[in-house]
This record gives structure tokens, C-alpha cells and sequence, in this order.
């Protein structure tokens, strides 16, 4: 399996997809989380994604031996953005390649859902009336 992981400032969907595209698979499954405006009805001004980039990107590798041992994939690609990002911006992009849709579709789901409980990058929300942690 090839693989792709990076955090960094700006990342893209034409990225991930430029590295998952392959004429042996037929399935290719792109997720890409982006800035909502809002949250819980209140105004999203901002969010700010920080990380202990090391333990991030060792957990994310673990995350796609996970993936290599549950599902044939031939490409994954994890990426995600840190530093300010607004209403609209790509936060985070998983893609994978397989030879069916149906497994590119799981690993795909799994890999974004094991993401966002394991790997330790932190948002902080900025709203019109204030901030969360």
C-alpha cells in the first residue's frame, strides 16, 4: 500500500487526489472536512488546529496499518491542516484507492472516524461572542 500523510498550513482535495489515482483501482473515495460557519447556531469566525506534529503523524501511521490489515487498499492518503482556518477552508482530506468502491468507502470512514479519537491535533473555536478551547 502507498501511503501519503502530512500536516501542514494548506492542504488540497487535487493533492490527495493526484497521489490515489491509479489504473489498477476502481474505487476512489475522497472525504474532505471543511470550516462550517457555524456551530451549535453560533457564528464560526475562525478555527486554530495546533499539534504535537511527531505524535500526530506516528498515531496517523498507526491508524493506516490498521487499515492495511482490515482492507485491500493500494493508496491512502491522510492529510490535515493546521494553523488559522476560515468558514470554507479544507481542515482535512482522507482519500483511498481499492480495486472496488466498497472498501475504499469503508476504509475511508474508518480512517476519518479513528482520526478525530486518536490523533492529537486540537481546535480552538473562534465565535463573534468569544472562544472555546
Amino acid at each position: 500500500m502507498e501511503i501519503l500523510i502530512d500536516i501542514k498550513d494548506t492542504i488540497t482535495v487535487q493533492e490527495a487526489l493526484d497521489f490515489i489515482q491509479s489504473p489498477a483501482c476502481g474505487g476512489e473515495v475522497i472525504f474532505a472536512g471543511t470550516v462550517r460557519n457555524h456551530t451549535k447556531q453560533r457564528p464560526v469566525l475562525k478555527l486554530f488546529y495546533e499539534c504535537y506534529e511527531a505524535m500526530a503523524i506516528s498515531e496517523m501511521q498507526k491508524i493506516a496499518t490498521q487499515v492495511q490489515e482490515r482492507w485491500d487498499i493500494q493508496k491512502l492518503v491522510m492529510l490535515h491542516a493546521v494553523g488559522d482556518k476560515y468558514p470554507g477552508d479544507i481542515a482535512v482530506v482522507i482519500a483511498v484507492a481499492a480495486a472496488h468502491r466498497g472498501i475504499a468507502f469503508d476504509a475511508c470512514e474508518y480512517i476519518i472516524d479513528t482520526l478525530k479519537e486518536t490523533v492529537p491535533i486540537w481546535k480552538k473555536e473562534f465565535f463573534a461572542d468569544g472562544e472555546i478551547a
